[in-house]
């Protein structure tokens, strides 16, 4: 590539992504989007695309699975030569076509790791929604397209150290990811005057013990976890309300009727995702403390938001949020409403205290989390993948 050429990247997305990530990258390359069709629109992902102004190319490519990792597959092996780089999402099936025609055309493949996809799976098993037959398939099948994909790809990039620990053993090129980041300067403390105002302007109320629950009904997560925890703070004589922001709020609430929580009506909220560059900061920085609960987690985006705005966080100590948040945030065991229960208490019985832990929290993620980095690292990898010379750092220059 010449000097001062933008980076030209095919961004290979198997499900849904994160408009942050889109925006951020759009910024750092000359950028091709090519998504699921219905994904794409379901995930309202191309109503934001559109909505954002970014300079960018998108190419959606219709069918599901099997239609799609066909017709998906003929596109790539069209398209590869054209850039300087792939970026393909995840490990498993998508990336899958990517490395195969990365290799045979030989245009260098990234790939990306923000889940721990067997442990993930696991959970699934855990829950019952799949028997051990098609669990023992279906971990294997995973096992071999993470082995294929990390044998082919140039580089991994994997979110976080637990995640890194986990795709270096089949990629031995893997590198510390870190996805959007967190936009610091957006994601602020609030002075209790400012997060008065925030709830208002969000629509909740100011005398109640707030808990914000950012994750989507998945079977990796834990709501019921949750949701019993502030029950049991509630009983307790403290007046919690938890709201639930996602895609699948609706399932939240009836999860919330399924397991026949007294009174949920006047304390569990559920609202559609807000949007992560605009209002969902708002929600973080007016609440009392985020509750993050997961049977398994790669790393744990939204507790590094809610840090970041100096709100006290309540997680479980899995993946990687054990491997990270225990200087800053209270971890509590595997599916133990008890011990969770007893988190949010000690943070309402010392506010003070608990703000000061998250306080160190968002010089942690302004440290080592920031957006700002998140790219630049990406932008490094990605030239350094497709062979283009860098300019050393400002520092190393000096």
């Amino acid at each position: 590539m010449k000097p001062g050429s933008r980076l030209r990247v095919l961004f290979f997305v198997e499900g849904f992504t994160d408009i942050r990530f889109v925006v951020g990258l759009s910024e750092i390359c000359d950028l091709t989007m090519a998504v699921p069709a219905g994904a794409y629109v379901e995930s309202t992902l191309k109503e934001r695309v559109k909505e954002s102004g970014i300079r960018i190319k998108v190419h959606e490519i219709e069918g599901e699975r099997l239609e799609f990792q066909a017709r998906s597959f003929g596109y790539l092996w069209e398209v590869a030569p054209n850039f300087d780089v792939i970026l393909s999402q995840e490990v498993l099936r998508g990336s899958l076509n990517a490395t195969v025609v990365g290799t045979l055309r030989r245009v260098p493949v990234v790939t990306t790791m923000a889940i721990s996809p067997v442990e993930y799976f696991r959970c699934r098993r855990e829950r019952g929604q799949i028997g051990s037959a098609a669990s023992w398939a279906g971990e294997s099948v995973i096992r071999a397209l993470m082995a294929i994909n990390g044998k082919l790809a140039t580089r991994c990039l994997a979110l976080g150290p637990y995640l890194c620990d986990v795709s270096s053993r089949v990629c031995r090129c893997t590198e510390m990811g870190y996805y959007y980041g967190v936009d610091t300067d957006h994601f602020r403390p609030a002075d209790d005057e400012v997060r008065a105002l925030l709830r208002r302007r969000v629509d909740l109320p100011a005398d109640v013990f707030l808990i914000v629950l950012a994750s989507r009904v998945s079977h990796e997560k834990d709501p019921e976890t949750v949701l019993g925890a502030v029950a049991t703070v509630r009983a307790r004589g403290l007046n919690a309300v938890l709201v639930n922001l996602g895609g699948g709020y609706e399932e939240f609430l009836a999860l919330a009727r399924s397991l026949g929580i007294s009174e949920r009506e006047n304390w569990v909220v559920g609202r559609p995702a807000a949007h992560p560059m605009r209002d969902l900061a708002n929600y973080f920085r007016c609440a009392d403390l985020l509750v993050q609960g997961s049977l398994a987690e790669g790393l744990g985006l939204s507790p590094l938001e809610a840090l970041a705005c100096d709100t006290p966080v309540v997680a479980t100590d899995v993946g990687g949020m054990a491997a990270h948040l225990r200087p800053y945030a209270r971890l509590t065991p595997r599916c133990d409403v008890s011990a969770m229960a007893q988190a949010i208490l000690d943070v309402a019985a010392d506010p003070a205290a608990a703000r000061d832990q998250a306080r160190r929290g968002r010089e942690y993620v302004r440290a080592k989390w920031n957006r700002e980095r998140a790219f630049r690292e990406l932008h490094r990898s990605l030239a350094l993948a497709a062979g283009f010379e860098l300019a050393p750092p400002i520092e190393e220059a000096a």
